[in-house]
């Protein structure tokens, strides 16, 4: 593993600090600063992604014919 120094401006050290704080589990600066790197260069196809999103057709449907119509009131909370 490789380590760095990197120096922010104050608007991204408040932003990660505020981020940080705020998390339900504590996580460290670093894990924040090196999992928002591996988004940014996943996205600029520079990382591969750790597993292939994999959508499969149902082998046999809802029977509903309305689904992508009335999505909304399929996923609603009753």
């Amino acid at each position: 593993m490789k380590q760095a120094t990197i120096t922010f401006p104050d608007n991204l050290e408040q932003a990660l600090e505020r981020s940080v704080e705020e998390q339900e589990i504590p996580v460290q600066p670093t894990g924040v600063v090196q999992e928002t790197v591996g988004e940014y260069l996943g996205e600029h196809g520079y990382l591969r992604s750790s597993s292939a999103l994999r959508i499969r057709p149902a082998e046999r449907g809802s029977g509903q014919k309305d689904v992508s119509i009335a999505h909304d009131r399929y996923l609603a909370f009753r």
